[in-house]
């Protein structure tokens, strides 16, 4: 699912900060963290311009309505 949502970001042209839960030594703690915003299992979750935007069904969502380019746009996410 990762991969999908980067192929995604990646294919719109977006430059995407990329945070690899597994990676980092305080992962359990990090995704408790995010679990009790999400209220469940979290992986992966997408923040757009620092805002909590959810779950890949959130942003494929998002995407589908249209209202996701704006979400990146305000952000200043675009690279193209």
């Amino acid at each position: 699912m990762c991969h999908a949502v980067k192929r995604l970001f990646w294919g719109m042209g977006v430059s995407a900060a990329v945070v690899e839960l597994d990676e980092d030594p305080r992962w359990e703690e990090i995704d408790r963290a995010l679990a009790r915003l999400l209220g469940g299992t979290p992986v992966p979750v997408m923040f757009i311009g620092g805002k909590l935007v959810g779950t890949m069904d959130r942003v494929m969502a998002a995407h589908i309505d249209g209202t996701l380019v704006s979400l990146l746009k305000e952000a200043g996410a675009f690279w193209l």
